[in-house]
């Protein structure tokens, strides 16, 4: 296990491929660690540099009191490439990682050599939400929410599977006061200002089941970004890449090769 001390923090980071190799960054989701990638990794092309990490809060890296802000979440990641000395790294974020994607594109445009933006959007949900979402845990825990965030995430043949108890105790174990955190750092985000500027590559990546991000919310923001492409992996939910780990393979392969980045 890797840990870097970055942005007053502890995140825990992991390094697969080729260490010589071009890199890509992959940020988790709410509620889940760096093992989200798990399925899809050794299904992308040999040669790949391929660098994860644990957002704070969750996973093994640090866990500050909340609550979070976005900035902060984006300074997270910025200090962990600058401190690997990655170039140009192609980061792919899920859900808030996708938030977390367009903060630190729009900051540092300079530092990515493209975005791939799943399951996300500019802005996720009204602050309203989150807050009656923050304080029910509050009140009775993250297990008290589980089993309708799984309802969220999966499409239903997934949650007929026996992957799916796994899933929801990633989840229910996040450290509360990082999800906590971490849902205030979304209810206090909207980007479509500043992604709408952006100018790299970008693509967009929805599950046509997905009832936390729908296909319609991420395509509005991937929309905003001149040139940028849109996919829609069918009979997925919210984690694309955990059920069905070889269609987003394809996708996220092509792209990196139509971008020359293998």
């Amino acid at each position: 296990m890797r840990s870097l001390h970055v942005n007053g923090i502890d995140l825990h980071w992991r390094e697969d491929g080729d260490p010589e190799g071009r890199p890509v960054v992959f940020a988790n989701s709410l509620g889940t660690d760096l093992r989200l990638w798990d399925d899809l990794l050794p299904l992308l092309p040999k040669g790949l540099r391929l660098i994860r990490f644990d957002l704070r809060g969750h996973g093994l890296s640090g866990c500050p009191e909340a609550p979070y802000e976005m900035d902060t979440l984006v300074a997270d990641v910025e200090a962990l490439i600058d401190a690997l000395a990655l170039e140009a790294p192609v980061f792919a974020g899920l859900s808030i990682g996708g938030m977390i994607g367009q903060g630190l594109a729009a900051k540092r445009p300079d530092l990515l050599r493209a975005l791939v933006l799943s399951n996300t959007a500019a802005k996720m949900g009204e602050a309203a939400m989150w807050q009656t979402r923050m304080q029910a845990i509050r009140e009775d825990g993250l297990a008290s929410i589980g089993d309708a965030v799984m309802q969220r995430w999966f499409a239903p043949a997934f949650l007929q599977t026996d992957a799916l108890p796994a899933w929801r105790n990633m989840m229910c174990r996040t450290p509360q006061e990082g999800y906590l955190g971490c849902c205030a750092a979304i209810a206090g985000t909207d980007l479509a200002t500043s992604t709408a500027k952006l100018t790299l590559p970008v693509l967009g990546i929805a599950g046509a089941d997905d009832g936390a991000s729908p296909p319609e919310l991420v395509k509005g923001t991937v929309d905003l970004i001149d040139g940028a492409r849109f996919e829609v992996i069918d009979g997925t939910g919210h984690l694309p890449c955990a059920e069905k780990p070889e269609a987003y393979a394809e996708i996220l392969t092509r792209f990196l090769k139509e971008i020359g980045h293998v």
